[in-house]
């Protein structure tokens, strides 16, 4: 679905992208993760046909970006992280004329409208107007803009960006919703949710591609000790000291501390382990009868990992 090859971005003397080079298939959910100036934004603005590259090939469906940028655009569906929203029109004025602006046809158009609404949750208030509407529920017209077309390929860029945690949960699983049919891209800073979000990562350091892979693939290859956070129920015959020497028990854990659970009731443990040993852990601690509530990896090994990737550098990317 895309092809980046040898991208190359210049704002004067500056290097802002490259050399970058990626492939990404069809109906997968990407995410492009890097540290704020790393180069996500342009990265994305290239694929949109709003800016040229200085070098290198960008193909979308095979069509270049350069040569042929209206039939790209035409394929594209583009959220920047500021919404282009009119606040003055109604949700489903705003849809309709961004349907008609992406050359949908006359007969379609208020179909279309429907179909983004239904799909990004806005069916019930297409009456409304933007300007009345939350930061979460703007998000989602951004997003509805950017389907209303039905392209091949969606853009997004922070579609998380100033939302609360229900917020992000909800828009973790529009995002999800979108793959599958659509080739998804979504940029990020935020390891932890952008991996919730997305099959594959694209690590972004100074203008490159510094890491590849899914969220396991890249804490297994650069972190030598892995961590999992580990929830059970607390019950008469399951307190701390059994859960510590229960875990500590199990082949491939090198070390178990207490964590801090945000429940009343809940057991929480840190485990320091060699390799990934979730399923051990799981099966042991239901076979020894603890009720396990949670197990997954540590968002602090994560933040270690992104750190380690995405070291910022004295050259600066928008």
């Amino acid at each position: 679905m895309i092809e980046i090859d040898g991208l190359y971005k210049y704002y004067g003397d500056y290097r802002a992208l490259g050399p970058l080079s990626a492939t990404i298939e069809d109906g997968e959910i990407v995410g492009l993760l890097g540290l704020n100036g790393a180069g996500k934004t342009t990265t994305l603005r290239v694929l949109a046909c709003d800016l040229l590259p200085s070098a290198g090939t960008v193909r979308v469906g095979g069509v270049d970006v350069v040569a042929e940028p209206h039939r790209v655009r035409q394929m594209i569906g583009y959220l920047s992280d500021v919404p282009p929203l009119y606040d003055e029109m109604s949700v489903g004025d705003y849809l309709t004329f961004a349907a008609r602006l992406r050359q949908v046809r006359p007969q379609e158009v208020e179909n279309a409208v429907q179909n983004a609404a239904s799909a990004t949750g806005l069916t019930e208030v297409l009456g409304k107007q933007v300007a009345a509407l939350s930061h979460g529920y703007r998000q989602r017209v951004g997003i509805a803009q950017a389907i209303v077309h039905d392209p091949r390929l969606v853009v997004l860029d922070e579609p998380s960006s100033g939302l609360d945690p229900i917020q992000i949960k909800e828009m973790r699983s529009l995002v999800r919703s979108l793959g599958g049919k659509r080739t998804v891209l979504v940029s990020s800073h935020n390891l932890p949710e952008i991996s919730e979000m997305c099959d594959r990562l694209l690590v972004i350091g100074n203008g490159q591609i510094v890491a590849a892979g899914t969220e396991a693939e890249l804490v297994s290859r650069l972190v030598s000790q892995q961590q999992f956070e580990v929830w059970v129920k607390q019950a008469p015959d399951w307190d701390s000291e059994r859960l510590v020497r229960t875990l500590e028990a199990v082949e491939g854990v090198n070390h178990v501390s207490l964590g801090r659970s945000q429940e009343q009731g809940v057991l929480a443990a840190l485990v320091d382990t060699e390799h990934d040993v979730r399923s051990t852990m799981a099966l042991v601690l239901v076979e020894a009868g603890a009720q396990l509530l949670n197990l997954s990896r540590s968002e602090r090994e994560l933040e270690n990992v992104f750190a380690s990737l995405a070291k910022p550098t004295t050259e600066v990317a928008a």
